[in-house]
């Protein structure tokens, strides 16, 4: 996952090009592994609030909608941002991680951020981390997320916007996002990730996550019907004062059923406030539009069926895989593409593989925080899985489509980094959509 940005036309942007270079000389934990011994990830947010109260606090005063949870954040996020573009908002979204473009990450009405206002806004940012260095105050340690964040406040700002929904990158408490006070703040699901820095159970993460509940907020809930993991909820809302709005998803609802509901649930509680905003912005035009890459995400190579999606946690996996049961555009024999990181449940995700899998094909993005392909391979055996090990992605992309170039389709799962690895090369053809 690179984050040099590259032209519609190919051509590189060196301006750009330049100072994402700077950026890239910060300590990256998307890129590093987290809460090893002698590694502390995160101890407050102060880094990021300095260079943000440095730029004169870029775009506080508009519509925050904070998104936390262990899966959908980001297409909920999503859904929401284009339902108050559909009621005639100018809204930004600011969302992570990228699959091929860190211009993804920011965007600004319905496209990503033009290169000229990225590179202005990390100017922007990294001029007040020099100052922060000059003085001593904490913004002299700020990560490339700290930066990127700000950056992308400072981006809002400069657009004018009237809302912005932001997706949490880890965790929530200490968050780089966490800095901002939002209308509305939303929890989609909880399960076991980032054990090391967010706690060892699903309640210690929901207490994590649900750091970004401020005094007299209003909260949106996916986890009504999850008693291990709501009561911790509706505590903190009790100590912070704030409205609980929760949902029970209905028995047998698809992921995207879900995100959707979750979405106007948001939408049904800003309505309260701006006359016309409601659930029923989220027509079919307006979800088609709010998509993202790499999410449950179907193409075609020739006449194989590619399904790319970043489930990274069992529960996803089980989700996304009842979702597509019995889909006849996918029969036959299905081989599994799968990286992850160190740190994800590699056991639990082969488990929902077991039965469903023809051959796991167990790579690694390339350097960074990811499960040995041996060790992968390993837990695959012994869970009864046929499988082998790929030099790197494209080396397991080539063998999974021969494999399956005779019937049958491929998953390529576990980490959205993978997808952004192998999206690249499988053809965008009219087969192109989501589930």
């Amino acid at each position: 996952m690179s984050h040099t940005f590259k032209s519609a036309e190919g051509e590189s942007n060196p301006q750009l090009e330049q100072v994402l270079a700077r950026l890239d000389s910060f300590v990256d934990w998307e890129k590093r592994d987290r809460g090893l011994p002698g590694r502390k990830m995160r101890v407050d947010l102060e880094p990021a609030r300095d260079l943000w109260e440095r730029l004169g606090r870029p775009a506080a005063d508009r519509t925050w909608v904070h998104v936390a949870g262990t899966k959908g954040k980001g297409s909920v996020s999503s859904l929401v941002a284009s339902g108050l573009r559909s009621a005639g908002l100018r809204t930004g979204l600011y969302a992570s991680p990228h699959v091929e473009s860190i211009r993804e990450r920011i965007r600004i009405g319905e496209d990503w951020i033009e290169p000229e206002g990225l590179r202005t806004g990390l100017e922007a940012v990294l001029e007040a981390r020099e100052a922060a260095l000059g003085s001593g105050t904490p913004g002299a340690g700020s990560t490339w997320f700290d930066v990127l964040t700000v950056a992308a406040f400072q981006a809002f700002e400069a657009a004018s916007l009237d809302a912005c929904v932001v997706e949490c990158g880890l965790g929530g408490r200490l968050d780089s996002t966490n800095i901002v006070t939002p209308r509305v703040a939303v929890l989609t699901t909880i399960a076991l990730e980032h054990t090391a820095i967010l706690g060892s159970t699903r309640e210690a993460i929901a207490r994590e996550k649900a750091g970004i509940i401020k005094p007299g907020l209003q909260v949106v809930s996916g986890l009504g019907g999850d008693p291990e993991v709501s009561g911790v909820l509706a505590e903190v809302c009790r100590e912070q004062g704030a409205e609980l709005h929760e949902r029970t998803h209905r028995p047998g609802a698809s992921i995207e059923e879900r995100n959707r509901d979750l979405a106007g649930d948001v939408l049904d509680v800003l309505g309260r406030d701006h006359p016309g905003l409601g659930r029923g912005l989220l027509d079919e035009e307006t979800c088609r539009r709010a998509r993202l890459p790499g999410r449950c995400e179907l193409r075609r190579d020739g006449s194989v069926p590619v399904l790319l999606d970043g489930a990274h946690v069992p529960a996803s996996l089980e989700l996304l895989l009842q979702d597509l049961e019995g889909d006849p555009g996918l029969t036959g024999p299905t081989q599994v593409i799968l990286a992850l990181g160190r740190d994800k449940d590699a056991e639990g995700l082969l488990k929902v593989l077991r039965g469903r899998a023809d051959r796991v094909l167990c790579t690694s993005p390339g350097p960074g925080p990811y499960a040995d392909p041996q060790d992968l391979l390993r837990l695959a055996e012994r869970a009864g899985i046929a499988a082998e090990t790929a030099a790197d992605p494209g080396a397991a992309y080539d063998n999974a489509l021969r494999r399956a170039s005779t019937g049958g389709w491929i998953l390529i799962t576990g980490s959205l980094h993978l997808v952004g690895a192998l999206r690249p090369r499988i053809p965008r053809n009219q087969g192109s959509t989501a589930c």
